[in-house]
């Protein structure tokens, strides 16, 4: 039986059930028919379930798990991890431009196509494809606590760790293209830029001379904060359909997320802040907001919903021995 064959047959029996009514209604009659049945899609539940798991080995079970036993080395696979973020995000990027805003797209408001229309279908796709993006994303926490960084999971890491899968389920149910979308495409442009930078960092120090751009990372990010609020405010004063309300929880956002990066940068990168830094170089540090991870920063950072993830990692190993410890400086989120 299918999603829709038990759906119905549910509410068959439960029609008098005013609360199962607006439970329908809101997950269901709301939704977009073309997505409603995909993978995590039918109901809130399980990305809910998934999160929660998620909440519960980070904060509590992770680092019990890890308090009487040595950080894992993880270097094989957070090179494998970030590359594989860098094909996902470029795959977003390219499916964005080619899909919708070089070829089909009005810069100045576009509405989402319900149609399913190839065209259409293919950008709910992707949009798609982004929200199962963001739950990958929980795994930057995950190795947090495996190499005992619990410094680094700081509240706005959790915050945009935790917000942004739900926000991009609420995109991909409901609104799978249109507008909003332009969030996504830059948001992962600058995904392909910083796990770049993340897979170099983690495959040795010996990278580090040609890794100078570093601080241009979170001025892209800055950057895409600044987009995204310019673009959406374009919904002001057009009206192609797409919903206004969205703007409640996007520019908000935007602005909260735009002076955090920039309060990091200010801390990271002034020459106050770069004169303690060299003189603190071994020590950990870390932006986490996303995506996002920032880099040599305070402050935990997020990403906004369609953003914003960056982290630094550079491995220093001490010979072959069994204390062999991992120096890892992480930074943007």
């Amino acid at each position: 039986m299918n999603n829709s064959s038990l759906h119905n047959s549910i509410a068959a029996g439960t029609s008098n059930n005013s609360l199962y009514n607006f439970y329908n209604k809101v997950f269901w009659e709301f939704s977009d028919t073309r997505t409603r049945d995909w993978f995590l899609l039918s109901s809130p539940i399980p990305g809910i379930g998934i999160l929660a798991a998620y909440l519960y080995f980070v904060l509590s079970w992770g680092p019990r798990l890890m308090a009487h036993r040595k950080p894992f080395v993880l270097k094989n696979a957070l090179i494998v991890y970030n590359f594989l973020q860098v094909v996902l995000s470029t795959w977003l990027f390219y499916e964005g431009l080619d899909g919708a805003w070089l070829r089909y797209y009005s810069w100045k408001c576009e509405p989402v196509d319900f149609s399913n229309t190839p065209q259409a279908l293919r950008i709910a796709r992707g949009v798609y494809v982004y929200f199962l993006a963001k739950l990958t994303e929980l795994l930057d926490t995950v190795f947090f606590v495996l190499r005992k960084k619990n410094t680094q999971i700081s509240f706005l890491h959790m915050y945009h760790h935790t917000v942004m899968p739900m926000a991009s389920w609420g995109a991909a149910k409901y609104y799978p293209g249109g507008h909003g979308t332009f969030i996504g495409v830059i948001n992962s442009f600058v995904h392909i830029i910083m796990y770049t930078y993340y897979m170099l960092t983690a495959i040795g120090p010996q990278f580090q001379k040609y890794l100078w751009w570093k601080k241009y990372i979170t001025t892209l990010q800055m950057g895409q904060f600044c987009l995204a609020f310019l673009h959406s405010c374009q919904l002001l004063f057009y009206d192609c359909e797409y919903p206004k309300w969205s703007l409640i929880f996007i520019l908000p956002n935007a602005i909260f997320f735009y002076f955090l990066f920039y309060e990091f940068y200010n801390k990271a990168y002034t020459s106050d802040a770069s004169a303690k830094k060299k003189k603190n170089d071994d020590d950990d540090v870390d932006f986490n907001l996303t995506n996002d991870k920032s880099s040599h920063g305070s402050i935990s950072n997020g990403e906004f919903a369609y953003n914003c993830t960056n982290y630094e990692k550079t491995y220093k190993q001490e010979n072959s021995t069994s204390d062999e410890k991992e120096v890892i400086k992480n930074p943007i989120s």
